[in-house]
């Protein structure tokens, strides 16, 4: 067994909260997925997991919804451990200590998030140098939000959303979210929601639109909002009128955009500024349609290590 003095210190990994600017679903493929087409913007709201070697596996959690995240093997912060060991060989037990600011069940991947940080930290913690392509090919096991959350920025996703490509992308863009609407939606809701809707109807292999890659490439959120869509979102407001309530009142105050993030419930609303973005979330709490707001910018960086001091 290695020694305090001689064991590595616990390695901690901060990573993002997504947003979909858009979200087209296609048919179903052979393993049960839809075919996606999205673009994904990493923003501010962040989830920190730190990894420490101990004598066995586990994890605790703390923060916002801590109560509502599992600590056993379906956690997907373990989950990425323990297949990020099993790639490599087998390693030492580690225990992942995560704090959360992304809301639970909210359509913001805050637990491919976790997941994502994960891979980084144990991939440090234990010296692995696991390669990008190799790292993104686990986190793609693990979840299809996952490989995003590694990258970070603004990114196209294909497949089911887990091939990720860059985008050439500009500005910065001011968000305000929504998250807590009653309980969340699964995804396996809104989709089944979905499959209902379009029953009997052919749908194409879904494409990133051009319109979207142009506001994206001018930098002008006043160009990006009116081409952000969602092809869930009128399954979600279907499950959960309260979200169409939301979009509708924040449209009221202002806002350049409304939309469900994901599978939702949680909404994404692009604000015109730093000042847009605090008017619309005193105005949406004062008027008590949401009792919980967040803002954030985007893009911003993927999983990345933060600096840590060593406590002996």
């Amino acid at each position: 067994m290695t020694s305090v003095l001689e064991s590595p210190a616990p390695v901690t990994v901060r990573a993002p909260a997504k947003v979909n600017l858009e979200l087209f679903v296609g048919p179903l493929r052979d393993d049960g997925f839809h075919a996606l087409s999205t673009v994904y913007q990493a923003v501010g709201l962040h989830d920190d997991v730190t990894a420490a070697l101990t004598d066995d596996w586990g994890c605790s959690v703390r923060g916002r919804d801590a109560d509502k995240v599992p600590t056993d093997e379906s956690n997907l912060a373990l989950r990425a451990a323990l297949a990020l060991s099993e790639h490599t060989g087998g390693q030492e037990p580690v225990h992942l200590s995560i704090h959360k600011e992304i809301p639970v069940a909210g359509g913001m991947a805050g637990g491919s998030a976790d997941a994502a940080a994960a891979l980084v930290a144990c991939d440090a913690l234990w010296g692995t140098d696991v390669p990008k392509d190799e790292l993104e090919g686990i986190a793609a096991g693990i979840g299809s939000d996952v490989p995003f959350l590694l990258h970070g920025g603004t990114a196209v996703g294909s497949g089911r959303g887990e091939v990720v490509t860059a985008v050439l992308a500009k500005g910065r863009y001011h968000w305000v979210f929504v998250p807590s609407l009653a309980s969340g939606l699964s995804t396996p809701r809104v989709y089944a929601a979905f499959d209902e809707r379009t029953a009997g109807t052919t749908l194409e292999e879904p494409q990133p639109s051009a319109a979207l890659m142009s506001a994206l490439r001018s930098g002008d959120a006043s160009a990006l909002a009116p081409v952000l869509d969602n092809d869930l979102q009128a399954d979600a407001i279907g499950l959960q009128p309260a979200i169409g309530e939301v979009i509708e009142s924040a449209m009221g105050f202002g806002a350049l955009a409304a939309i469900v993030s994901g599978s939702g419930p949680t909404v994404a609303i692009l604000a015109d500024g730093a000042e847009g973005a605090i008017d619309l979330a005193v105005a949406l709490t004062a008027c008590g349609v949401a009792g919980d707001v967040l803002r954030a910018t985007g893009p911003v960086q993927g999983a990345h290590i933060l600096p840590t001091v060593r406590q002996l």
